[in-house]
């Protein structure tokens, strides 16, 4: 579920992909729909036509015989070299998007989530000069790093902030 969550999340509301993936969950669509029938339940989700697609890919890298299994891709001793892992082999997903999920399974407090609402907060308090436009795998890492170092440099650990720094931005905490 998180997983799917995370899939749908990119430039879409939050809440309406929370709604979509309970839906698919409740459904069943979720581990045995077809990409029709996903997609159909993705109304209020951007880009539903790719997002079903990716939630199909996602689906079949983790089907192992009759069972799903995320876990023995995940290595606890290097949260970095998983996140890696999953921006390469599971379409739809990016560093945020990576990132977001290790965090909400447990894994990656010392990742950052860098969507948009972070980084206005990064550069109103002057971490970065600019938001930028484009971000590909470097500047994502350098921006987390320097977040990293901020984080360290007040003492308000990594995932702390970020959630700080998202609920400053937006007015609530969601997930």
């Amino acid at each position: 579920k998180e997983l799917c969550f995370c899939i749908l999340t990119p430039q879409s509301k939050a809440i309406y992909c929370d709604e979509a993936v309970k839906e698919l969950v409740r459904s069943g669509l979720l581990l045995k729909g077809e990409k029709s029938d996903i997609k159909a339940n993705l109304r209020r989700v951007r880009f539903p036509n790719s997002k079903a697609s990716y939630l199909i890919a996602a689906r079949k890298a983790f089907k192992n015989s009759r069972r799903f299994d995320i876990k023995s891709k995940i290595d606890e001793g290097n949260i970095f070299k998983t996140r890696e892992w999953f921006v390469k082999n599971i379409k739809g997903l990016g560093y945020k998007e990576a990132s977001h999920f290790l965090r909400n399974i447990g894994f990656g407090n010392d990742i950052a989530i860098l969507d948009i609402h972070i980084l206005r907060s990064l550069k109103r308090y002057r971490i970065i000069k600019k938001i930028p436009s484009l971000i590909n795998r470097k500047i994502y890492l350098n921006v987390e790093n320097k977040m990293r170092g901020f984080s360290l440099k007040i003492g308000i650990p990594l995932q702390e902030l970020d959630l700080l720094f998202w609920s400053e931005q937006t007015g609530f905490i969601f997930k």
